[in-house]
């Protein structure tokens, strides 16, 4: 079941540009890497490119195992403290030969699927 983000949402990822990616290894083990990324309001899509995104891991993983998490957060207020953050489950597509968002980036890209979304200070 694909879900979608609400406005509130999508416009604070248009605020920030760093993510944490979660994929899992074909071992079974968890990895969770910082990536840039961008919403793809036309889709309803999480794509994350990337300087020789083919050749990561995390692009790799996806061949096994499309569920992932990615999480965007920070720290709104420090006084009050404010913490803001979105987390997104759903499963991701390992795109070659495609055209990104990055100008002279890899022509790799993730394309993450929401299913859940979590979300708090939002």
């Amino acid at each position: 079941m694909i879900a979608t983000l609400s406005p509130a949402q999508i416009e604070y990822l248009r605020t920030q540009r760093l993510g944490r990616l979660a994929t899992i290894r074909p071992d079974g083990s968890p990895q969770n890497n910082p990536v840039g990324f961008r919403y793809n309001e036309a889709l309803g899509t999480i794509d994350i490119g990337g300087r020789d995104l083919g050749a990561s891991q995390k692009f790799r993983n996806l061949t096994k195992e499309d569920r992932v998490a990615f999480v965007v957060d920070d720290i709104k207020s420090q006084s009050p403290w404010e913490v803001r953050c979105l987390e997104i489950r759903g499963t991701a597509q390992a795109l070659r030969n495609t055209e990104t968002y990055l100008p002279g980036g890899s022509p790799e890209l993730i394309r993450i699927t929401p299913e859940r979304i979590l979300a708090f200070g939002i």
